[in-house]
């Protein structure tokens, strides 16, 4: 197991990059503590591949270092650096049975047998896997090849880091969930660092300890789930964590007073001036709005049924504001105005949240 620091990190795929989109991955400083569980979750093409290839020695920055303890493993090839992956496909063996693709990956470094057996014995239990040791792999669903792929992952001890690549895009919807908690169990009984690429907030919140949340090759914000949802750095993390997501409308700073269409509004982060952002938005999500007797004139357009929750849609000059309500409220037929809870409400400038005077 290994800390992991990633320092000053660029990439490019062209040879002389000059503009700000030549860089599929800009400038990051990240340091991830050994034995903990992280996600990095962002859309296709936002460089999580880009850098989970960087740390797994698959690819070589442009910029900067990467560093596993103190040890500097930038140009060393994947095989020099003690690292595990599960990829999107499984990767095994079918000719194989299940306990020989476990065994593989300590048999191909002299392990004495009787230690192998000990340990394809402790992670196919893990792993849930040992009914099935006997078994030619070919023969396998593909949750239990996934599960084959994670077990090979898991069976060596002198892995710095597991790292795992949308693993879970091939398993059956109704397996997915069980998938997860399986994994973040297997963090908690093995605590070795484990990173977790997916462009599936359910899947990044519910593993991770810390989130990395990427956009255009730019890390946006670096945080527990429960920073991402009740502080967005950023209107992108607002927007892609959250279902539905935080709604984003815009207003008018002037001096200390935040106005939308006319409404003032009380906002949490107090202190800013409007320095030289050219655009300024507030933000909350759908939880933190309610229905009141005086505050944002609405109409509603949608109601749509959420289970324990209702999603109403309403409309406010030309922006639709979305609000989660018990399902047992009622929704004003005409005449509604909504309410925002201040300390859930904030500024944004230029899509960065406003802190001591300048967008952070």
């Amino acid at each position: 197991m290994a800390k992991i620091t990633l320092q000053d990190l660029r990439h490019s795929y062209t040879d002389k990059p000059t503009a700000d989109d030549d860089w599929a991955l800009k400038q990051l400083d990240v340091e991830w503590k050994d034995g903990g569980a992280y996600a990095l979750l962002g859309p296709s093409g936002c460089g999580k591949t880009t850098l989970l290839n960087i740390i797994s020695g698959l690819l070589t920055p442009s910029h900067g270092k990467v560093l596993f303890g103190e040890d500097d493993v930038t140009h060393l090839p994947p095989d020099q650096r003690h690292i595990a992956q599960v990829f999107q496909f499984p990767v095994i063996y079918d000719t194989m049975t299940v306990y020989d693709n476990l065994a593989f990956p300590l048999r191909n470094r002299g392990v004495d047998e009787s230690r192998v057996k000990q340990r394809v014995t402790e992670i196919a239990e893990m792993t849930e896997l040992t009914p099935m040791l006997n078994r030619r792999a070919s023969g396998l669903t593909a949750d239990g090849k996934q599960k084959i792929s994670l077990g090979r992952g898991l069976v060596r001890e002198d892995v710095n880091v597991i790292m795992f690549d949308e693993p879970l895009t091939v398993i059956d919807p109704h397996l997915k969930s069980q998938l997860r908690s399986k994994l973040k169990e297997l963090h908690q009984r093995v605590n070795t660092t484990m990173i977790y690429v997916t462009h599936d907030q359910t899947e990044a919140l519910t593993f991770a300890d810390q989130v990395v949340v990427m956009n255009f090759g730019q890390v946006v914000q670096i945080g527990t789930p429960e920073d991402l949802f009740e502080r967005p750095q950023h209107t992108f993390v607002g927007n892609f964590i959250g279902s539905p997501g935080m709604n984003i409308l815009p207003c008018d700073v002037d001096g200390q007073n935040v106005v939308v269409g006319g409404v003032k509004v009380e906002v949490a982060n107090k202190g800013f001036v409007k320095g030289d952002t050219r655009k300024q938005e507030i933000g909350l999500r759908p939880e933190f709005i309610h229905f009141g007797d005086q505050g944002i004139p609405v109409s509603v357009e949608r109601v749509s049924d959420a289970g324990r929750f209702k999603i109403v849609e309403t409309r406010f000059q030309n922006h639709t504001i979305k609000l989660l309500i018990d399902d047992g409220e009622n929704v004003p037929a005409d005449n509604a105005h909504l309410t925002f809870t201040e300390d859930r409400t904030y500024v944004y400038g230029d899509g960065w949240l406003m802190e001591g005077g300048q967008a952070s």
